[in-house]
């Protein structure tokens, strides 16, 4: 028999050697050593020098993070996975940030530790190589499935990362098409939950007649047609994470019982007459800002407060300077192999005219155009000709912090302050500290610019 080459070190006092999880990795070819202790994985470290590290957060001679710091040194780029039932949101945070590969809680399913291990040993042996570890280009972050070499992008993929292993509500805010779902899927994806369901729920396209019994379920007999007890989504997403798409939309009198799940943990189905645990992880998105639909009556304001633990701002792609082109050449190379179409670049004049479209519809619009074009493409470049004529003909706008030329004074600053008070989402206080005024002095100009109350891009929250 053929000695498998990944050597595998599990580091915990827990498992016992004939462990069902230990059996199974030896089962996918990797030589298993289980010890009890630091002192024994030190030993372990030097003599055997394992490939991959599987670590429990305590053991009985140290705890598991300060092993992990104190072996930084010998272990290189060893990968280590922590395995634990004794995960705490500091606790994740820390040995996250000290430079684990991941965090999974126990009982770690074995299909799911398979692809971590897989993902880790792939970084280690590009890392080795001195190759990158991933396909980006320099200057480009990424976060799941989104890409950016914007900061305001980047900026929300480092908030996330931090955010993503604690089990903290997040509130998602963006225009339509700007990615807030493939987002909320990344947080589940590098959190502790990752290995139980994501569920999505769309507030908006569900009656609110059903959307109760759809989050809640119900009890049979509780109405008309209830023939048969029914999970909710709820309960279907136990152990894992749930996505609010478009709160603002939510009735409510149902954000007052979701308000009721967050604060307690616990729901009642329709119909119910006793009370279950909601072991979920909840995630909220909207297009609209959370401040006006507060404002407005639409989302009630102790749900807001709940909800805003992690507010992640997404631009919109008009505001994303250098990433038209980057996504552009990356749904070029998708939908070329998806619909088998010979295109593998986009002419310098048809690029020119996608970087001047405002794209009201941001990512998605984007993604759009480029499959038509690459189906209807007739030649190795997407042309001019081959954009619809929405992009074709849009005028060119300022992108955000471009001056115009040739405007007066006057309207070269009242350009700046709508610019300024668009990437604020109208937060006038905000606005005044990044122009270096006062706020009466933005007040001032507002009036004397025609601007106080009579844009779309101004609001009343000076917070």
């Amino acid at each position: 028999m053929t000695r498998p080459l990944t050597r595998l070190l599990v580091v915990d006092p827990e498992l016992p050697d004939d462990d069902a999880l230990v059996t199974g990795l030896q089962a996918q070819g990797y030589a298993v050593r289980l010890v009890r202790d630091g002192a024994g994985a030190d030993v372990q470290l030097r003599l055997w020098r394992p490939h991959v590290v599987l670590l429990e957060l305590v053991l009985p001679d140290q705890s598991g993070l300060e092993w992990f710091r104190h072996s930084r040194g010998v272990l290189a780029h060893v990968p280590v996975i922590v395995v634990t039932r004794h995960a705490t949101v500091a606790s994740a945070v820390e040995v996250l940030g000290e430079g684990a590969h991941t965090l999974l809680e126990k009982p770690a399913d074995l299909s799911v530790l398979g692809g971590h291990l897989q993902r880790a040993l792939a970084r280690k042996t590009a890392a080795r190589d001195g190759t990158p570890r991933d396909e980006l280009e320099p200057g480009v972050e990424g976060f799941g499935a989104l890409v950016s070499r914007a900061q305001g992008m980047r900026d929300a993929f480092r908030l996330a990362r931090a955010a993503a292993p604690t089990d903290a509500n997040v509130l998602i805010v963006g225009e339509n098409g700007t990615g807030k779902e493939l987002m909320a899927s990344a947080l589940h994806a590098h959190s502790l939950r990752a290995s139980h369901p994501f569920i999505r729920l769309n507030c908006a396209a569900i009656p609110a007649d059903l959307l109760e019994s759809e989050l809640f379920g119900y009890r049979r007999g509780s109405f008309t047609g209830a023939i048969a007890d029914k999970k909710g989504l709820l309960e279907v997403a136990e152990g894992g994470s749930v996505l609010f798409d478009e709160i603002a939309e939510m009735p409510l009198s149902l954000q007052v019982k979701l308000l009721r799940v967050l604060q307690e943990r616990e729901f009642r189905p329709v119909g119910g007459t006793t009370s279950q645990q909601a072991d979920v992880r909840v995630i909220c998105s909207t297009n609209v800002n959370p401040d006006d639909a507060v404002r407005s009556g639409v989302l009630r304001e102790d749900l807001f407060f709940r909800l805003n633990t992690i507010v992640l701002s997404l631009p919109a792609l008009r505001e994303r300077e250098g990433d038209i082109a980057l996504l552009a050449v990356r749904f070029l190379v998708q939908f070329a192999d998806r619909h088998r179409r010979p295109v593998s670049g986009i002419e310098a004049a048809a690029l020119r005219t996608l970087e001047r479209h405002t794209w009201p519809g941001n990512v998605r619009e984007l993604e759009h155009v480029i499959e038509r074009a690459v189906i209807l493409c007739h030649g190795p470049e997407i042309r001019v000709e081959d954009l619809p004529d929405t992009v074709r003909l849009a005028t060119a706008v300022p992108r955000p912090g471009a001056m115009p030329i040739g405007q007066s004074l006057d309207e070269i600053e009242r350009f700046a302050i709508v610019q300024t008070l668009e990437r604020t989402r109208g937060n006038k206080r905000a606005a005044a500290a990044l122009l270096g005024i006062h706020r009466p002095t933005l007040y001032n100009k507002l009036r004397r610019y025609g601007l106080w109350r009579a844009e779309p891009v101004l609001s009343d929250d000076e917070a």
